[in-house]
């Protein structure tokens, strides 16, 4: 099937499943109703959706809840009521719904109607990939039109910054109305952690005073014959060697928590170390990342946007990619000079955000020695006053209230 076959496949296929759509029109919109999904029904209750939820929740009792899964054995709290992410589930619901929450796009043909209110609480904000069409032509015809029929609807994307005021109008193909409040998921990672930190070793059976090192390589998917699909990366970093640098540096018993795609899960279960053993927690298949992070003391990425987002708490971050110019090659460009610049000063990409002058606070390591070699040098002082100096010239909204206001916000929606 040709690129333009499938377009037109795709464009019949939407045109079908939007007249399910129209057909429960005949039922009335509910006005304390809430659809929520997550992750294309792949996600359970986490992300922003969770903390919004709460607070909606917390707020007005009287509110109801339905979230979209895939898998109908996912947990959620005993006032959100789960239902199948299929086609007449979503049209019955959605077209019921006063208000839409949801993390990711809706499926091409999904239509809302009038009075209805879609927030996307988007699952990245600041980020390092690039998306949408920064990406090139890495970016498909069929990805643009899934994307702009979803923007077209959306009527507020929570964002965090004025650098993704910069960046969505490309990267979401998006230019509405933005909720600038900082995202509800990085609510948790505000302040004081002590309880959350104590209460995931309690979990855990780990000593009160462990420290934690979260290990989350980012999300890869690829597609093959117009098929997405998610693929494995060879696991090189020595995570024994790890541990014994952040306790050469910290000082402590430190143990390692692996976050990997949930389809990756059963690639790092077979990853085994007998100098480890009881020393690594994994928590790939957890539906809530955020809750975990908080608990954490240092951080550990490839290309995720959460290394931004632990920095939030100060946390020392460090990015381990040995595949830089490949990645970048893959997704056409980045968000920063990952491949150009020193990797002790790497700075935005001035094609994509002119407008900013910063410099990245995490160290970029491409094999072991250099991982080392970064947390030994690690120094509190210059890195606190880099964090602060990047956020304040990006414009970072975040103070911890961002389930508050936006709750509030679409409590009061007439």
């Amino acid at each position: 099937m040709t690129e333009k076959q499938y377009i037109r496949y795709r464009k019949l296929k939407a045109s079908l499943n939007s007249l399910c759509f129209y057909m429960c029109r005949l039922f009335p919109v509910k006005r304390n109703l809430v659809s929520v999904c997550t992750f294309e029904g792949k996600g359970g209750f986490g992300c922003n959706p969770k903390y919004l939820v709460q607070e909606m929740h917390e707020q007005n009792p009287d509110y109801e809840f339905v979230w979209f899964v895939n898998d109908m054995s996912k947990e959620f709290p005993d006032y959100i009521k789960k239902v199948p992410n299929t086609l007449w589930s979503r049209a019955y619901w959605l077209t019921r719904s006063k208000v839409w929450i949801d993390n990711y796009r809706k499926p091409y043909g999904t239509v809302k109607r009038k009075g209805q209110y879609y927030l996307n609480v988007n699952h990245y904000t600041i980020g390092i990939k690039c998306t949408g069409l920064w990406r090139g032509s890495g970016f498909s015809k069929m990805a643009y039109l899934v994307s702009k029929n979803d923007s077209d609807m959306i009527d507020g994307l929570v964002i965090d910054s004025k650098w993704c005021e910069d960046v969505s109008p490309k990267g979401l193909v998006y230019d509405g109305d933005y909720v600038k409040t900082g995202a509800p998921r990085c609510d948790i990672l505000f302040g004081n952690r002590l309880e959350i930190k104590k209460a995931f070793r309690t979990k855990h059976d780990l000593p009160e005073n462990a420290k934690i090192v979260m290990y989350a390589p980012t999300f890869r998917e690829g597609a093959k014959d117009g098929k997405r699909f998610v693929f494995s990366e060879v696991w090189t970093i020595d995570f024994e060697r790890l541990l014994d640098s952040l306790t050469k540096k910290f000082g402590g018993d430190w143990y390692l928590c692996v976050r990997v795609h949930p389809q990756l899960a059963p690639t790092f279960e077979d990853y085994h170390n007998p100098a480890l053993e009881g020393r690594i927690i994994n928590e790939s298949q957890a539906d809530d990342m955020y809750e975990i992070l908080a608990a954490m003391d240092a951080y550990i990425t490839d290309y995720s946007s959460a290394c931004f987002e632990a920095g939030f708490t100060w946390m020392p971050v460090f990015l381990y990619a040995d595949d830089v110019q490949k990645y970048a090659n893959d997704r056409g460009q980045l968000m920063w000079n990952l491949v150009e610049d020193d990797r002790h000063a790497i700075g935005n990409n001035k094609d994509i955000t002119p407008a900013f002058d910063l410099k990245m606070p995490f160290p970029l390591s491409h094999n072991n020695d250099e991982l080392e070699e970064d947390i030994l040098a690690f120094d509190e002082t210059s890195y606190s006053k880099n964090l602060d100096e990047m956020y304040n010239q990006m414009g970072l909204v975040f103070n911890g209230d961002a389930s508050k206001k936006i709750a509030s916000m679409l409590l009061k929606l007439d």
